[in-house]
Order: C-alpha cells, then sequence, then structure tokens
C-alpha cells in the first residue's frame, strides 16, 4: 500500500522534469555563427536563409522584396523584408541596396562610434553596430562602394546573440554579390547626403 503514492510522487517528478527540460530546449539560442559561405537556398534571390533564420531566430520567414542589379547603369537597386510568421507579422530585417550612397554618412557614424566594416572588397568603406540599450536587439550595417550602398537593418534580433556580429558576418555574404564592377569608386566620391537621404540610427541612440 504504501508503493503506490511513492510511485505517484516518482511518476510526477519524472514527469515536471520532462517539461521542464522540454521548456529549456525551447528557449535555448542558436548561437551557431552564421556561415562563412554564401549557399542556397537565397531569399530575394542573393540573401542566404540560413543566415538570415539564425541571426533572426526565426524559421522559415515570409519574405518580400527583390535586386535589380541592372537598374541605373549597373550600379544596382532594392531590397528584401522579413517578417516573422506569427502574431503581428513584425517586421525583423531590412536589406537595402541604392546607387546614391555617400561617404559621409559612414564618416558621421564611424565618429558617433560605429565600428568600421573590415575590407570586404578593396575601396570599400562601411561601419557597423548594435543600438544601444535597445530592447529589440537591433543591429546596423552599412557598406559604401562609390555610390553603390548596402544598408541591413537587423530591427529584431535574437538575444543572446552577438547581433552586431550578426550584421557584420551578414554583410560580408552579401555585399560581393549585390555589388557590381560598375559601382566602383570615383576619384572624388561626394561628400554630400542627396535629398531625402535617411542614414541609419547613430550607435549612441537607444
Amino acid at each position: 500500500m504504501m508503493r503506490r503514492p511513492f510511485a505517484l510522487v516518482a511518476a510526477l517528478a519524472c514527469a515536471l522534469a520532462f517539461s521542464t527540460a522540454c521548456q529549456n530546449d525551447e528557449v535555448k539560442i542558436d548561437r551557431s555563427p552564421l556561415p562563412m559561405v554564401a549557399a542556397p537556398p537565397y531569399i530575394c534571390g542573393h540573401i542566404p536563409l540560413r543566415a538570415v533564420e539564425l541571426m533572426t531566430g526565426v524559421r522559415d520567414p515570409l519574405v518580400r522584396g527583390y535586386f535589380d542589379l541592372k537598374f541605373s547603369d549597373n550600379h544596382g537597386d532594392g531590397s528584401c523584408a522579413v517578417y516573422q510568421r506569427d502574431g503581428d507579422r513584425l517586421k525583423i530585417l531590412q536589406v537595402d541596396l541604392t546607387p546614391d550612397g555617400y561617404s559621409g554618412a559612414v564618416e558621421e557614424q564611424l565618429r558617433d562610434g560605429a565600428l568600421p566594416l573590415p575590407e570586404i572588397i578593396p575601396g570599400a568603406v562601411g561601419y557597423y553596430f548594435k543600438a544601444a540599450d535597445s530592447k529589440d536587439n537591433d543591429a546596423y550595417a552599412m557598406f559604401l562602394y562609390g555610390k553603390a550602398e548596402i544598408n541591413i537593418q537587423l530591427e529584431i534580433g535574437v538575444a543572446g546573440r552577438d547581433n552586431a556580429a550578426d550584421v557584420l558576418a551578414l554583410m560580408k555574404l552579401i555585399a560581393p554579390k549585390l555589388i557590381t564592377d560598375a559601382s566602383a569608386p570615383s576619384p572624388s566620391p561626394s561628400t554630400t547626403a542627396p535629398s531625402g537621404k535617411t542614414p541609419s540610427p547613430s550607435p549612441k541612440k537607444g
């Protein structure tokens, strides 16, 4: 008669332990680094899906956009937006390619504390940073080669990952795919912001 209560308690304890283990698995953070080499499948034709899934924590996200590398005399143009599939389907990642970049944006962000991009393509400049005091783990990167500009805005990153390293790693993967020879820097690149140009948020802002 004494064995039944003990067996019941043991069974409940095992069930609780199993439930806790399942919960821990659900919240476990995948800290795997982004791939070092771009490989399919791609979203928007040029962005590795695996890299996007790791840096956003969203599997098989909703995607909108495309890139036209022949636009503006082969300088390229386009965008790719990535959204959550559930709930309010919030936008979690935005990648933009524009043919009207200017070096002043890079210089300003570096003065404000952003980190300089390493040399991805000779002659290119850029920066990356994670927003200070961010609740959404957002991070930004900008790459400039001549007039061709690539902006990465990680609007909702994964807590516990190095979000700044993620946008840097993604830039290394996509910049060589999106930049064409027509974008080569001119001898005297403009430092004046084009009309209506809005640079990424400063790293000093939350």
